[in-house]
């Protein structure tokens, strides 16, 4: 983090475009001078959409963080109300409405997990507010007649996020009113907390553009300006959507997304989109980032940026410890390491993403073969196959080479007393489970 007397903010906006982070802004002269001027109120909202933030949302909220290193004071709104609407923009269809009593036990989830990346005390201490604080009091009428009549529907069918439907599957009144509960947010943060610049993604353009319009016909021209910013949506060179998985979402939450395969999202990245990521998501400054892509470019094989990555943003998000603990096991499961040292939640996440199968102890002196295991795990088709592979030294159990063929595994080379791994050769591993 930056010492506050040695930047400026002309610094903030040179690392931002440095990095790739600004897709638009209304005026970036005048923003820069707002800025200049003394520490602003900025937000970004979250909608409980689901019960965990998921990656691409790191982008919008690591750029409140960073906005906070250079003393600025940021707000997370997270969407108590318009969580219960559904916001149409990236959408090709209605989100199906979920009941309150599961949207206020997202907004809990999502609130706990934004606190941990602003800082909530100091000079520049962070706020976490949900918009249900100023709309659930609100009516109907009340809304119609005070927010309502301020909004053209003309302008708004021009809206992308709305054209896009109409030009689609359509799109319902509900969530065509989403524009003007988070035109309403910025209003209310404006007026509360001295609010002028809200930030999100490249996505959200239009939505944030209403507020600034709402604030500039309600209060007038007399107030301080406000702002808009908006990030880039993350997009990777082989054409498939960022953040997702054979396995699905990559949640932030560990129930959701274990650490182990957490970290292995951020490691697997491509030698293509890796320096981006970096510039994306990696609150390390611009020399050292560099000299990690230096470093990279001299040797892509050893992945060193992809480590890098990996190292830090496991670490942000889960720790230091998980971080450490997830290293670990991929360095034991495709390097030959010690699974033994490793926690038993990290080894169970590891081997999942390895071929796994089951072997069922009928009596308590009865141990299967390493012969046995090869086939039960798939990795020889027959017992014959399986005694081949151990004559010509491609076996190994738990990382340890076979080389006879009557080998027994033993209790004692259960890892954490339920599995056997397995491998053949190099690059083919699976586990076997002990069940009982």
């Amino acid at each position: 983090m930056p010492e506050l007397d040695d930047v400026s903010t002309s610094d903030l906006l040179a690392e931002l475009k440095w990095r790739g982070l600004v897709a638009q802004t209304t005026d970036a002269a005048a923003l820069a001078e707002s800025l200049e001027a003394g520490p602003m109120g900025l937000y970004c909202g979250f909608d409980p959409t689901a019960p965990s933030l998921h990656v691409g949302n790191l982008v919008p909220l690591l750029t409140l963080r960073r906005f906070q290193q250079y003393g600025h004071r940021p707000i997370a709104l997270v969407g108590g109300a318009t969580g219960l609407i559904g916001d149409p923009s990236g959408r090709a269809s209605e989100r199906v409405l979920n009941s309150d009593e599961v949207v206020a036990d997202w907004v809990e989830r999502i609130r706990g997990q934004v606190s941990s990346f602003i800082e909530l005390d100091g000079p520049a201490a962070a706020r976490v507010v949900s918009n249900l604080d100023w709309t659930q009091s609100l009516s109907a009428i009340e809304f119609l007649r005070e927010i309502g009549k301020h909004f053209s529907v003309n302008v708004m069918l021009s809206k992308e996020s709305v054209k896009t439907r109409l030009n689609e599957a359509g799109i319902s009144y509900t969530e065509f009113s989403y524009m003007l509960l988070q035109a309403y947010d910025y209003l209310e943060l404006y007026r509360r907390h001295d609010c002028r610049l809200q930030i999100g993604g490249s996505d959200q353009w239009g939505n944030i553009t209403a507020g600034l319009d709402l604030i500039r016909r309600i209060e007038g021209s007399d107030g301080p300006e406000a702002h808009a910013l908006t990030v880039p949506l993350v997009t990777k060179a082989d054409g498939t959507k960022f953040g997702k998985t054979a396995d699905g979402a990559i949640w932030l939450d560990p129930e959701l997304t274990p650490p182990y395969a957490f970290y292995q999202f951020w490691l697997n990245t491509d030698d293509r989109d890796v320096e981006q990521f970096l510039r994306f998501f990696s609150m390390q400054s611009k020399e050292a980032l560099e000299a990690i892509f230096a470093e990279h470019n001299e040797a892509p094989f050893k992945r060193i940026a992809q480590r890098a990555l990996a190292d830090e943003l496991t670490s942000l998000v889960h720790g230091d410890h998980a971080s450490e603990q997830a290293a670990a096991a991929g360095r034991a499961l495709f390097s030959g390491g010690d699974l033994s040292s490793i926690e038993q939640d990290t080894v169970a996440a590891a081997l999942a993403s390895a071929p796994h199968s089951s072997w069922k102890q009928e009596g308590p002196d009865e141990w299967p073969s390493v012969v046995d295991l090869l086939v039960t795990s798939g990795l020889a088709e027959s017992r014959g196959a399986a005694r081949r592979t151990i004559k010509e030294g491609g076996a190994y159990l738990n990382n340890e080479r076979i080389v006879d063929e009557s080998a027994v595994a033993e209790p004692s080379a259960l890892v954490h007393g339920r599995w056997w791994l397995l491998r053949r050769g190099k690059k083919s591993f699976a586990s076997v489970e002990m069940v009982r």
